[in-house]
């Protein structure tokens, strides 16, 4: 089964660890914000579509911070599927799974990776051919251990996961651990407080400590 991410955008997510997920408010944050990660070895972005600003902070890191890789999370509609296209998103992500929103994604060869939580969504979301897969929410719904019970039927189809909700900087070597997870998705590298008030230092001081952590795990 071929994935619908290109395997130089896998490589770049799986080197990176942590996808920083980021709800901005304020365009004028999303550059400093892009840049501070960056500099701290996080180079992969998840940019929520929560606020009305989320379409034009795209299209402004995309051309100010070429060298981070620009996904959208919380696509709900294939109207923002195209609005995401035409602002130059490199891959997206749902926290659920909407065939209509995965068959738009397709047809305009955007990389996207559905949200799952159960056995049917994973068949679902393997019979459109995805590969790559959002585990939402992750801590709620078992943690690492609820997800390899899950994805053990399916394992020798390569599937790859991304878990997201209540991952964070104690858990998330767990998640690492293990062959199946691409990379995590990290809320709390940037909260959206740090992000509105600027707080680029907290940031600088969050992503820091996963990269410490992906050290770690990379040496062992």
């Amino acid at each position: 089964m071929e994935s619908l991410f290109p395997r130089e955008m896998l490589d770049r997510m799986k080197r990176s660890g942590v996808i920083a997920v980021i709800v901005v408010d304020h365009v004028e944050h999303v550059v400093p914000l892009a840049r501070a990660l960056v500099a701290c070895g996080i180079d992969a972005i998840e940019l929520t579509l929560r606020t009305p600003a989320a379409i034009e902070a795209l299209s402004l890191v995309r051309r100010e911070v070429p060298e981070i890789l620009a996904g959208v999370g919380t696509v709900l509609t294939t109207d923002q599927i195209e609005a995401i296209a035409a602002a130059g998103a490199e891959f997206a992500v749902s926290p659920g799974f909407n065939p209509r929103v995965v068959t738009r994604a397709k047809e305009l060869g955007l990389p996207f990776a559905p949200g799952v939580v159960t056995p049917t969504d994973i068949e679902a979301a393997i019979e459109l051919g995805c590969r790559e897969l959002k585990f939402f929410p992750a801590e709620p719904s078992g943690g690492i251990k609820y997800l390899r019970s899950m994805f053990a039927p399916y394992a020798h189809l390569g599937l790859q996961f991304i878990p997201l909700g209540g991952v964070s900087a104690d858990n998330m070597a767990a998640y690492l651990y293990d062959d199946a997870v691409l990379a995590v998705g990290g809320s709390w590298i940037a909260p959206r407080k740090l992000i509105q008030t600027a707080n680029w230092s907290a940031v600088i001081d969050n992503a820091t400590e996963a990269r410490r952590i992906l050290k770690e795990l990379a040496g062992k």
